[in-house]
């Protein structure tokens, strides 16, 4: 064979070869991929020739799949609407799954996942008809109407827990939005009210209680100061710290005032009980400084601030700045400068010193059950981690109690129940109202639900706005709710 014509052989031999581990990479490597792709037309057909899952609160569905008289075979429903708008997401022929547990859970859902190969081997060979898993929720019902009721039309979240398991007893975030306009088989309509919803300024479809863009948690965020002071074992509930009307900053001219005239106790001196009671800047500042940077920041790591987190939907990481001067650090402790966190983060800081200092998985999924009702997989409460010891939870706990007896949370006392909470009022820009926040649990001995809710801009109260008169409030009716009150 001349060499030409060996040439040309083996740059057919190497075209035959890469045709092959290209079609086999394809085929094999990337199929699941491929199949998965929201805008995989084929993939959305077959998902719409079964039965969707449900996804269930109490037994009774908020998402649902009914049959349809067109192509698609079956139409998803949302009995609850906009009540459960952020949990459950949308699923919709046009732009696939998404939002939600839609999204999160779309293999179970569409019944594609691996955890159901043998259950289809089994329908495919008796010849029933197959169809996705179904999700029963975490949600206590009463608490999420309580909740989407208190925040109104407010702007804002709400996300209640059980502190002992990390189960999602509510979340809630407004504005909402139904997302059966999604789901529509009518493609001119759905885009319209896609574009529609994304052109809102208001952001409907983000829910603010995970993702979207983080709150300032103000001085709910006093809270992981504390505890960095009593578990450094230089101070206790009882310490005597300074308290001044203002805080002189080392490296600027601005100070760091209190929201309210005068200092924070008799010669400028405050007890760490009292200073959590009143929400005193000063005294929080100070103690920042004090405590220093890498103890502000090993604290709020301990209680999973940074930690990246799935419920199953993806949960934007809060975060503490990496660089702190002294004036940064002051700010921080009290829950201003770059300190950003979620209303699930905050409601996990109450949950743990709730839960003697432990810090427990949050979850939005309690079982998955199949067409039959046979259970395929039941939720474990997982520990993330110990934030505090139990002396140091206890000590929080009697500090928060005072803060609902006799401090700036009392709008959120129960009859009959020892709360304990923790108000903020958080400040933005110049000019810009504060956003109001509550955190707490109740009851205090033997919490069976904690609590965080932020109404942004202060809702309607607007640049009057103070967390313990809007947000108390709210965070009182999802409590009540749980309680049975």
């Amino acid at each position: 064979m001349n060499a030409p014509i060996r040439r040309i052989s083996t740059l057919v031999a190497l075209l035959f070869a890469a045709l092959l581990l290209s079609s086999t990479w394809i085929q094999f490597v990337q199929a699941k991929e491929l199949q998965e792709r929201p805008d995989n037309r084929r993939t959305l057909l077959a998902n719409y020739a079964r039965e969707r899952g449900q996804i269930l609160v109490g037994g009774n569905p908020i998402a649902r799949s009914v049959p349809s008289d067109d192509e698609l075979k079956w139409l998803r429903t949302y009995p609850g609407k906009d009540l459960y708008s952020h949990i459950t997401g949308y699923y919709s022929f046009t732009y696939g799954a998404g939002g939600g547990i839609e999204g999160a859970e779309d293999a179970l859902l569409s019944g594609s996942s691996d955890k159901l190969f043998y259950r289809r081997v089994t329908d495919i060979l008796t010849g029933k008809e197959q169809s996705g898993a179904s999700l029963e929720l975490t949600i206590n019902a009463k608490a999420q109407a309580a909740a989407d009721k208190a925040l109104g039309n407010q702007p804002g979240a709400v996300v209640a827990l059980d502190p002992k398991t990390g189960a999602i007893l509510a979340m809630v975030s407004h504005p909402a939005y139904d997302p059966s306009v999604l789901s529509s088989h009518d493609t001119a309509k759905v885009q319209a009210a896609w574009k529609e919803l994304n052109a809102d300024k208001s952001r409907p479809m983000v829910n603010r209680a995970i993702a979207g863009n983080l709150y300032p948690p103000g001085s709910t965020f006093k809270v992981v100061t504390a505890a960095a002071a009593l578990e450094s074992g230089k101070f206790t509930e009882e310490s005597s710290i300074p308290g001044p009307a203002t805080l002189d900053l080392p490296l600027t001219t601005a100070n760091l005032p209190n929201d309210f005239p005068g200092a924070c106790g008799p010669n400028n001196r405050v007890t760490l009980t009292r200073a959590l009671e009143i929400s005193c800047n000063t005294a929080f500042g100070w103690l920042g400084m004090e405590l220093g940077a890498d103890e502000f920041r090993s604290q709020a790591a301990k209680f999973g601030i940074g930690d990246r987190l799935s419920v199953p939907m993806t949960v934007t990481p809060s975060s503490v700045p990496a660089e702190l001067n002294e004036p940064q650090l002051a700010q921080s402790a009290i829950g201003q400068y770059d300190v950003r966190t979620t209303p699930l983060q905050v409601a996990m800081i109450s949950a743990a010193v709730a839960n003697n200092g432990i810090v427990m998985k949050p979850y939005l999924v309690d079982k998955v059950t199949s067409s039959d009702l046979e259970t395929i997989d039941q939720a474990k409460p997982e520990q993330m981690s110990q934030a505090v010891s139990a002396d140091t939870a206890g000590a929080l706990t009697r500090m928060m109690q005072k803060v609902v007896e006799s401090g700036t949370g009392t709008a959120a006392q129960i009859n009959g129940v020892d709360v304990a909470g923790k108000t903020g009022t958080a400040q933005q820009g110049p000019g810009q109202p504060p956003h109001a926040w509550f955190t707490g649990f109740a009851p205090a001995d033997d919490a069976k639900v904690a609590v965080a809710v932020v109404v942004e801009d202060g809702g309607t109260a607007g640049n009057e706005a103070a967390g313990g008169r809007v947000a108390a409030p709210i965070a009182k009716s999802v409590m009540e709710a749980v309680l049975g009150r």
